[in-house]
């Protein structure tokens, strides 16, 4: 886990480019995140929407869930990533990167209370909030277009914060998994870390054929000492399970400092509109 960095800020970026999918590469991370959750991916459902959240203490301390980074339009479209210029392991150099149009933000304007957001636009809120001010990223753009609310302005900081800070990912659990482990693309992006496993974790490891790779996962699999160790009896789902969203599985240092979750998300904070169900007509 990484030292806190003097100045970390947010900033939007252009969407890193992404090397084609390698097929062979695929079929080992799979594989390998088997080993970690214990059952194939396959059995979480192909058709729902995972995500990877990074949070902790870092995140407050620094107020990077309050940068302005965050709300510029072209992060809120999804046009382009919000990069935290800061890394998240001692041994790498490599940044987070975030979905804004994606990720969960709130609104903070207490019902009954003084605001400096126009009271239309908090009314409006309503509509496409989905508990406790909750909203997407998505769903802000439109409400900030229509009442004229610049988000970025420094009076109303304290009126917003990032609930769900999101990875960029596709959606896929593979994805989301790969976000959550700082894998990168390909084995050239694994990192060099040097935390061990515990000693059940090592075993259980010991059938991930790829040594980097190996190593890679096995400083997600320590005492949280050093390293971070993996969660799989926190139902939060970083924060959303009262919005119908799962946890797969996730990991945290021993200090509190770095907290990353991979969450099934729900249709409604995932954005997915299904078609309903029609019911067979009798034969």
């Amino acid at each position: 886990m990484t030292s806190e960095p003097s100045l970390p800020r947010g900033s939007v970026a252009a969407p890193e480019p992404r090397t084609a999918p390698d097929g062979d590469w695929n079929r080992r991370l799979a594989d390998a995140f088997a080993v970690l959750l214990g059952r194939p991916l396959r059995e979480y459902g192909p058709d729902a929407v995972h995500a990877a959240s990074i949070d902790g203490n870092l995140l407050y301390e620094t107020g990077f869930r309050q940068d302005p980074a965050w709300v510029r339009p072209e992060a809120l479209s999804g046009a382009e990533p919000v990069v935290w210029d800061c890394p998240v392991f001692d041994e790498a150099e490599r940044v987070p990167h975030f979905d804004a149009s994606g990720s969960v933000f709130e609104i903070l304007a207490p019902e009954g209370e003084a605001t400096a957001l126009p009271e239309d636009f908090v009314a409006a809120l309503d509509a496409v909030c989905f508990g406790r001010r909750l909203l997407r990223g998505a769903d802000l753009v439109p409400l900030l277009d229509r009442y004229g609310v610049d988000l970025t302005d420094p009076a109303l900081a304290g009126n917003w914060t990032v609930f769900f800070p999101r990875l960029v990912s596709d959606g896929t659990l593979l994805d989301a998994l790969r976000a959550a482990l700082d894998l990168g693309h390909g084995p050239d992006d694994l990192l060099s870390l040097t935390a061990e496993p515990d000693e059940e974790w090592a075993e259980r490891l010991a059938a991930i054929e790829h040594p980097g790779l190996r190593a890679h996962l096995g400083h997600f699999c320590t005492d949280g000492e050093e390293g971070l160790m993996p969660v799989f009896d926190d139902d939060r789902a970083g924060g959303l399970k009262a919005e119908g969203c799962e946890q797969v599985i996730g990991w945290e240092d021993g200090h509190g400092q770095v907290d990353i979750r991979v969450v099934r998300l729900s249709d409604r904070v995932a954005g997915v509109r299904r078609a309903p169900d029609r019911p067979g007509r009798a034969g």
